[in-house]
Order: structure tokens, then sequence, then C-alpha cells
């Protein structure tokens, strides 16, 4: 339960961090729509948007996993006996647990590669960084693994967690 309780907290933190960074994404894109119209564009819009939407969602994706709020289309499965149907979740938790950790081991070499090297994206006035995306992608891609492994867990055991909200 210590597990859940650290994973959770570190779920709800990130989850608020990508949900105020995408607040002021707003005003930032907004900033560049004025400016633009006065002819006067933000330089690097396009690449800090396209790098902040890869950190955002994967900042907030452990948070939907936990919530148990991803995307489910179970219109056949609530047919099928009620066994079977635990099964087809404990199956699908540990199909996206493996998911989401092998993208974490995937994506290691690449970020550490992109921090050494001193990566960026984009041309002119502004260059962005591209590793805080990369290791963006490596800590939300290793929660919402370990948080798939825990409602495994969870469902194999019937074991009692409560639901994650707000």
């Amino acid at each position: 339960m210590l597990l859940v309780r650290m994973t959770d907290r570190l779920t709800k933190l990130l989850m608020i961090l990508g949900a105020i960074w995408a607040f002021v994404l707003c005003f930032f894109i907004l900033a560049d729509i004025i400016f633009r119209a006065l002819n006067l564009p933000i330089s690097g819009t396009k690449e800090i948007v396209a790098n902040s939407v890869v950190i955002i969602v994967f900042m907030q994706v452990g948070f939907a996993v936990r919530s148990q709020s991803m995307l489910r289309a179970d219109f056949l499965v609530i047919m099928l006996p009620e066994v079977l149907q635990k099964l087809l979740l404990i199956l699908a938790y540990m199909l996206g647990a493996a998911l989401f950790l092998f993208l974490l081991k995937a994506g290691i070499k690449p970020a550490l590669r992109s921090f050494a090297n001193g990566e960026f994206d984009g041309e002119g006035a502004l260059k962005v960084a591209v590793w805080p995306a990369r290791f963006a992608i490596l800590v939300g891609a290793g929660l919402a693994g370990v948080n798939f492994a825990l409602l495994a867990l969870v469902e194999i055991f019937g074991l009692r967690i409560e639901r994650m909200d707000l």
C-alpha cells in the first residue's frame, strides 16, 4: 500500500503540473496569435507547443491509467460471463503495463543521447531543447506502466484500493 500511496502522490503531482503547463501554454498561443495579427510572430512557438504537448500528455497519462479513465470500448466484453470479464481486464492491465514499460525501456537511450548531444528543435532565433520531452516520455511511461501493473495486481488478488480522483 505504501507503493500505491507514493505512485498516487507522484501521479497527482504530475497531472497538476501538466494541467498548469497546458493552461500557461494557452496564453502563450494566444499571445502568438495576437502578435501574428500585428505581423510580429513569437519565434519558436511551433517548437515550444510541439514539445509541450508531448510533455503534457506524458505527465498526465499516469493519472488517466490510475483513475481508470482511459478510453474503453467494452460493449462486447459486458456480454461475457463475469469470470471471463475479469480475466480480460487483468490481461488488458498486463498488456498496458508491458506496452508502457517497453516504451520506457526503448526511450532510455534516445533520451540520454538527446541530453548528451544537446539536441534542439527549430531553426533561427529560438531553438528548443528536445531532452525534456524525451525524459517526460520516460517518466510518464514508467508511471503508467507501474500503475497498470498495480491495477492488475489489485484485480488478481482482489485487493481494495480507492479509486483515484481529484
